[in-house]
């Protein structure tokens, strides 16, 4: 009878340590699966943030590059249109009255004959111009509005740290 109880007692004792050991397993388990929650938690936000903002971008991206087309669309056609006659590209010039010709040069002064044109091996230069200082605008305007639509808008750097993705010992 006293061996019976003994082995009672100490069957007890294996059985409450091996709860004792389970509790312990069950709560880490509970502990990892709360931070993995958590890791979750966080890596859905970036990425829902980090899609606003490339959606922001392309949508940035997209009207610049179409007021960028239309801009040399426009700057093309008015190239055409001076190339084949059916327009004029005009200087914006003033000739002072006195300056380089003599008041005393007498009969050999031109009269005024209109408006100041550019020479035809300019105007190629003055195009290329035009379609540079147009791309340059747009990417200048785009840099703004991804600055004010993106950068400004992520978040600020929070502590990142993800416990169980540092862990180098493999279960």
């Amino acid at each position: 009878m006293l061996r019976e109880a003994l082995f009672l007692v100490v069957l007890c004792l294996v059985a409450w340590i091996g709860f004792d050991v389970l509790e312990g397993q069950r709560d880490e388990a509970r502990r990892e699966r709360d931070s993995a929650k958590w890791e979750a938690s966080g890596l859905r936000e970036a990425a829902r943030i980090s899609g606003e903002m490339l959606a922001e971008r392309d949508a940035i991206d997209q009207r610049n590059t179409k007021e960028l087309t239309d801009a040399r669309i426009e700057n093309e056609r008015l190239r055409r249109a001076v190339g084949d006659g059916t327009g004029r590209l005009y200087v914006s010039a003033t000739c002072p009255a006195s300056g380089s010709v003599s008041a005393t040069a007498g009969t050999g002064r031109v009269a005024d004959a209109g408006r100041a044109e550019l020479a035809a091996d300019a105007r190629p230069d003055y195009f290329t111009l035009r379609d540079q200082l147009a791309q340059s605008r747009q990417m200048i305007v785009g840099l703004q509005q991804y600055v004010r639509g993106v950068c400004q808008r992520s978040p600020a750097p929070q502590d990142t740290t993800f416990p169980n993705l540092k862990k180098s010992d493999t279960p």
